[in-house]
């Protein structure tokens, strides 16, 4: 057992394990009465004092999650019995807002006392998580970024988001995929002579303090859903799925007692948990490109979280958790449909999750689909499949402004090694 100080700032176990809580609390039911009259930050601060109150002092948990969620999230209907929870209106307009700003608040207030520690956050990226990263932790004193992201495997829009910012962010553009990138971010947090030369810390979803606080969010699409007056006993979350931290988070929220029914893991090509799902066997592969790039991932850290959640009881898994997998050809085609029918916009992403409750939803029941970034950021994948023209929002063009400034390197260790004990 470690602190959560420790697990924020090592981010990965000396055993290559990952960090959990040692202990769940359940919320009271007093609680989820109050829930559907509760604003987004008086909900997080009660949900992140129950898991994070013992480790961080209580008025400054309340700052800095006040401080974290200082945008919307809302819950749109998008079609009939169908919810769009939009969680594009922060910062990067990305779901991973959240869990970034969350973290990057976190590591500052750890991190207050040690003036002379520089902390270097690792964090591989194909797409999403790198903008959120670097601008959560953008300017945040004694931290340093170094975001490695697979070269032509990320759209222009959400690559101008780390490459332009500098300060104390850098971007390695590695020659390589996403699981190049993560294998690189875990070889280095192994590395005895590197870890002793450097402070290291990810902040991909396998850090503690990046995937939790995205049960916020689950917590407060519930709440928005009882306010239409929907049938509560029967409501199905369908997460886009990539390395699955996102939807262990909402796991761990129904743990904690958030009565979601079932959740459905929707893939794209990249199938592995599906697989799982449907033979028992995980089969870990290289990743393939998609149209739906932040879910090119072919080896997801966090199915190691989600078998220690039900005990490696693949019964257990498959009782609450339904998966479905789909090719780039039908996420395209559920993007120009439910445009021309709803009338609403899907990114490519929140389409793999929308067409699953389309045809997974059971009678009776309402879903929630997660909607993890703006259309925008996929402009030319979203207006070449749409045939409409994507305005891109201010906080985007203002990115795309910016110089690129990024360093390429190999999908090799030592190379990798090399530029970051240059940087010690």
């Amino acid at each position: 057992m470690v602190s959560l100080e420790e697990a924020v700032v090592k981010g990965l176990a000396p055993d290559r394990g990952l960090y959990m809580p040692e202990r769940l609390p359940r919320l009271p039911e007093e609680f989820f009465r109050r829930l559907p009259e509760m604003s987004l930050p008086e909900m997080a601060v009660e949900v992140a004092t129950a898991l994070f109150g013992e480790d961080v002092d209580a008025e400054k948990l309340k700052a800095l999650t006040e401080e974290t969620l200082d945008f919307p999230i809302p819950l749109v209907k998008a079609a009939d019995g169908k919810y769009s929870l939009e969680l594009f209106h922060g910062p990067t307009l990305a779901f991973k807002d959240v869990g970034a700003r969350f973290m990057a608040r976190l590591l500052g207030y750890f991190n207050r006392d040690n003036k002379d520690r520089t902390v270097n956050v690792l964090v591989a990226t194909s797409g999403d998580t790198g903008s959120a990263v670097a601008n959560g932790f953008l300017g945040v004193e004694g931290v340093r970024v170094f975001v490695l992201y697979p070269k032509g495997k990320v759209s222009r829009i959400q690559e101008s988001q780390f490459t332009t910012l500098g300060q104390n962010i850098e971007a390695l553009e590695i020659d390589g995929s996403f699981d190049d990138c993560q294998a690189l971010v875990k070889q280095a947090f192994l590395d005895k002579e590197l870890n002793e030369k450097m402070m290291l810390t990810s902040a991909n979803s396998i850090n503690v303090a990046r995937f939790l606080p995205q049960m916020f969010y689950y917590f407060h699409a519930w709440a928005q859903l009882a306010r239409t007056g929907a049938d509560m006993e029967n409501v199905v979350v369908c997460v886009p799925s990539g390395n699955f931290g996102n939807i262990t988070a909402g796991l761990i929220a129904k743990r904690m007692g958030l009565p979601i029914k079932r959740f459905i893991a929707a893939n794209n090509a990249n199938d592995v948990f599906y697989e799982y799902l449907v033979t028992g066997e995980y089969r870990p592969r290289h990743s393939v490109q998609t149209i739906a790039n932040a879910m090119d991932v072919g080896d997801p850290s966090n199915f190691a979280r989600v078998l220690d959640l039900y005990g490696n009881d693949h019964a257990a898994i498959t009782a609450e958790i339904s998966g479905c997998t789909y090719t780039d050809k039908e996420i395209a085609s559920t993007m120009r449909q439910t445009l021309e029918e709803e009338g609403y916009l899907l990114d490519p992403h929140g389409a793999v999750a929308f067409r699953a409750l389309t045809e997974y939803l059971k009678p009776g029941e309402t879903g929630i689909f997660l909607e993890t970034a703006h259309p925008a950021k996929f402009k030319e994948t979203v207006e070449g499949i749409t045939g409409k023209e994507v305005e891109i929002p201010a906080p985007l063009a203002a990115f795309m402004k910016g110089e690129k400034r990024s360093v390429p390197l190999a999908a090799d260790f030592d190379e990798f090694k090399g530029f970051l004990i240059s940087k010690a």
